[in-house]
C-alpha cells in the first residue's frame, strides 16, 4: 500500500519504518521545520558560545523489551547513552535529544513546514489536503490527541471522542544560559516551587559548553499562565531556580520562552486505533501512556496490526 502519515515523532516514525520494511511505500508530514517533535532540541548562538537545550522531553526509559533491544542498537551507534543523574533507567539522545528522531527519520520520506488542514477521502482513496497531491491507499494521524481528533472526526467519530477525552496538560518551558556554572550543585531540581522539573542541560552526557539550563513549569502553573508572555514567564521560572541556588544568579546570557500546549497526554490504553475497511488509523502516546516508550510502542503496535491484516 502507499500510506501517509500525518506527523513524524516517534510514534508516526516508529510506525512507518515497519511498515516500509515491508515493502509499503511510505510518506509522513509534519507542521515543524525538522526533527524533534516533543524530543526538540533549540540551538542558540550566544555572547559566550554556542548552546544547546533539550527543551521537550528530557530523558527515555526502555522497558519493554521490543523497546528495550532497540535502544540497545542506538547505543551501539552511540546516539543514545545512560543519564544515571536521571535514574538508573534513564537514557538520553547524544549530542542532543532530537538525534534519535534524526535517526529514525533518515531512511524515511518526510516532509517538513507541511501543515494537513483535512483529511479527505474520494473513489476509495485518501488526500492530505494543503501538503500533496497524491492519493494513499492508507492514513494514519500521528500526532497529539488535541490535533488528531479535529483531522479524524469527519471519518472516524469514534476516534475523535477517544482523542477529545484525551487533553494534554500544558507546560510553559524557559531555556537560559550563563556565562559561568550557577550555584546549584545537583544538575536536576525536582518540584520546587513552580519548578515541576529543571536540569543542568550542559551536564548531560555528551554536551558540554556553557552552563545552560532547562525549566519546565508544573502544569498546573502552565494552565494558569498559559496566554502570558515569555517575558514574564521566564521571569517567573528565573525567580523559581534562583531560589534553589546558595549564591545569586549572575544575569542570563540567553533566555527563552516556549509554550508546550500539549506537553503530556493524559492517556487511554488501547494502544493504537485501525479500521481495516477504510483504512484510516492513529497512534500515539496518548493511546497508551505519556512516555517516548510509549509513543514508539504505539507506533509499532498499528504497523504490526497493519501488516497482519493484510497478509
Amino acid at each position: 500500500m502507499s500510506i501517509g502519515i500525518v506527523g513524524a515523532g516517534i510514534a508516526g516514525l516508529a510506525c512507518a519504518v515497519r511498515l516500509q520494511a515491508a515493502g509499503h511505500s511510505v510518506k509522513l508530514f509534519d507542521k515543524g521545520r525538522g526533527a524533534g517533535g516533543r524530543m526538540a532540541t533549540r540551538r542558540v548562538a550566544s555572547p559566550c558560545g554556542d548552546v544547546a537545550f533539550d527543551h521537550g522531553a528530557q530523558f527515555f526509559t526502555a522497558r519493554d523489551p521490543h523497546f528495550a533491544a532497540a535502544v540497545t542498537g542506538w547505543a551501539a551507534r552511540k546516539i543514545v547513552t545512560p543519564w544515571p543523574s536521571a535514574g538508573d533507567d534513564a537514557w538520553v539522545g547524544t549530542p542532543a535529544m532530537n538525534v534519535v528522531v534524526k535517526a529514525l527519520a533518515e531512511p524515511l520520506a518526510v516532509e517538513w513546514n507541511a501543515h494537513v488542514d483535512a483529511l479527505r477521502r474520494s473513489d476509495g482513496s485518501w488526500f492530505l489536503d494543503s501538503v500533496s497531491d497524491k492519493s494513499f491507499d492508507a492514513v494514519i494521524v500521528a500526532t497529539p490527541a488535541e490535533q488528531a481528533g479535529p483531522l479524524l472526526v469527519a471519518h472516524e467519530p469514534a476516534m475523535a471522542a477517544m482523542a477529545q477525552a484525551c487533553p494534554s496538560a500544558p507546560c510553559w518551558t524557559a531555556m537560559v544560559a550563563f556565562g559561568e556554572r550557577i550555584a546549584i550543585a545537583e544538575d536536576i531540581v525536582r518540584d520546587a516551587g513552580i519548578i515541576g522539573w529543571a536540569a543542568r542541560n550542559s551536564g548531560k552526557p555528551g554536551r558540554g559548553g556553557i552552563e545552560a539550563w532547562v525549566i519546565h513549569a508544573t502544569a498546573d502553573w502552565s494552565r494558569d499562565h498559559l496566554e502570558d508572555g515569555e517575558t514574564r514567564v521566564v521571569d517567573a521560572l528565573l525567580a523559581a531556580l534562583a531560589a534553589e541556588a546558595t549564591q545569586p544568579l549572575p544575569a542570563p546570557v540567553v533566555r527563552i520562552g516556549h509554550r508546550w500546549r500539549y506537553a503530556r497526554a493524559r492517556a487511554v490504553r488501547h494502544g493504537a486505533l485501525w479500521n481495516d475497511a477504510t483504512r484510516i488509523g492513529a497512534v500515539g502516546d496518548w493511546l497508551l501512556a505519556p512516555r517516548v516508550e510509549s509513543a514508539w510502542l504505539s507506533g509499532r503496535m498499528l504497523a504490526g496490526r497493519i501488516l497482519s491484516a493484510n497478509r
